[in-house]
């Protein structure tokens, strides 16, 4: 009896794989199909011609995204170098010609790289390539508002830096499709008229690097009291106080990351405020020298030495 189930089962298999055998013969091989579809397509075919014009679209796209990608890449490098250099400026000696030298190189900043994003943005949206840019915008407030603090203690406001990347040139003439360089008539006169282009700087994009800049601060005010310049860490103190006070304001629930920013810059006040509270309480039992040190380990410890990208 169990011999006959065993027989009968595997009879039964064999048969169920002679059906899918000839199943297998009958159905047709997708790729020999596909060969034979791609050969028949219609080359002029309004439907074939339209997906062309998609992907030429979509490459073009790609390809403006990745040139404004690398143009805000040299943009970020250029601002921490900018940074770096206003934190050397710690001597007085020291001082006038560093801000020299990052006024210099902030004004080519504005005109250079991105007058080059502006160009890439005319006549699109550019929203659309913000998340291209947005990191170099960023960097680039939180070093223009670094220098402006040590200029004359004031904030830059967001409608300073916008005129700052309003730009006006002459568009190259253009040519023919043929490309063989035959100069295309313009309309009314020989001469292609001057246009006003922009880089959008968007006023979260303002305030994010705004949010960074405190963390400079906080920096700045610790390395004043190494330097003996005590004066310097209440006067910083109270300017990033202002700056949270304004931020208590904002609405950020819509921006997680703004919600991080505002923890660290809280993070950064409480040690700047630390420190003012140990030369106020202290200040008249501790030498100077001594002071400093001691106020300094004991209000940053080692997260002086994060690693942090405005700064390093």
């Amino acid at each position: 009896m169990s011999h006959h189930g065993k027989g009968h089962g595997q009879h039964k298999w064999n048969r169920n794989d002679h059906r899918r055998s000839d199943r297998g013969r009958n159905r047709p091989v997708v790729g020999e199909k596909a060969k034979e579809a791609l050969e028949n397509i219609d080359d002029n075919s309004p439907v074939l011609k339209t997906f062309r014009e998609y992907a030429q679209e979509l490459d073009f796209k790609h390809d403006k995204y990745e040139r404004i990608v690398k143009i805000s890449r040299d943009i970020t490098i250029e601002s921490k170098r900018i940074i770096f250099l206003l934190h050397s400026a710690d001597k007085e000696s020291k001082r006038a010609a560093a801000l020299s030298e990052a006024e210099t190189r902030l004004s080519n900043l504005s005109s250079t790289l991105f007058k080059a994003i502006a160009k890439e943005l005319e006549g699109e949206d550019p929203y659309q390539f913000l998340r291209a840019y947005y990191p170099g915008l960023q960097e680039y407030v939180e070093a223009v508002t670094f220098y402006q603090y040590l200029v004359d203690s004031s904030l830059c406001h967001w409608k300073d830096i916008q005129k700052k990347f309003i730009y006006s040139y002459i568009p190259e003439k253009k040519c023919d499709e043929d490309g063989d360089g035959t100069e295309i008539p313009i309309e009314g006169d020989a001469v292609p008229k001057e246009v006003e282009i922009k880089t959008v700087l968007p006023p979260i994009d303002y305030i994010m690097g705004v949010a960074d800049l405190t963390g400079e601060l906080m920096r700045k005010c610790i390395n004043s009291l190494g330097t003996g310049d005590i004066s310097i860490c209440h006067q910083t103190c109270s300017f990033v106080r202002e700056i949270y006070r304004g931020f208590l304001g904002v609405e950020y629930s819509g921006c997680g990351y703004l919600g991080s920013k505002l923890s660290t810059l809280r993070a950064s006040l409480a040690k700047m405020e630390s420190s003012c509270y140990e030369l106020t309480v202290r200040g008249t039992e501790v030498p100077s020298h001594l002071l400093a040190e001691t106020i300094t380990r004991k209000a940053v410890g080692d997260d002086l030495n994060d690693d942090d990208e405005g700064f390093y």
